[in-house]
């Protein structure tokens, strides 16, 4: 295993993030909906250093399960029950791979009729995007490598590394 990027580095960026959504969103409440398993870690850290007032919820869509690779169909396991409608809202994830995931999931929330629907990511992995799109914030632009730590897993291992690793051999 490899480290790609220590948690001193990932601290300072969670924290710019969160300046730069607190920075673009001032004047609103901000509804952040978080993406478990893998986004809790980030979503934690994340909420801290929004100054602004916001209201967390979590929910979980299954497209992984133990594989390394997305498996078909993205289901929504968890949806969130606080009304979105007229909110701005602002899903986070732990990654964007392929994007289906989260362009599934952002029509689903835009469905519901809120103001606005942006995605913030640890991971922005654009060596296998299927779809064209691309996170509003991201932590770290990686290319390729099975990323562990930090809340990313591999068949829910190493999701607790504090920092952000590529799994080598994978």
């Amino acid at each position: 295993m490899k480290v790609l990027y220590p948690a001193s580095e990932i601290t300072g960026r969670v924290r710019e993030l969160g300046e730069k959504i607190t920075s673009e969103y001032q004047g609103k409440e901000l509804f952040v909906v978080g993406i478990l398993k893998g986004g809790f870690i980030f979503v934690s850290d994340l909420v801290r250093h929004v100054k602004l007032p916001l209201k967390v919820e979590f929910v979980r869509l299954s497209s992984y399960g133990c594989s390394d690779s997305p498996q078909g169909e993205v289901k929504i396991v968890e949806d969130v029950s606080d009304a979105i409608k007229g909110k701005h809202v602002l899903i986070v994830d732990d990654i964007m791979d392929t994007g289906n995931s989260l362009v599934c999931f952002k029509k689903h929330l835009e469905s519901k009729g809120p103001a606005s629907v942006k995605i913030c990511t640890m991971i922005n992995k654009t060596s296998r995007r299927e779809s064209a799109i691309e996170p509003d914030y991201y932590g770290f632009k990686v290319a390729d490598g099975f990323i562990v730590g930090y809340g990313l897993d591999y068949a829910e291992d190493f999701r607790g590394l504090p920092d952000i690793c590529v799994l080598e051999g994978k």
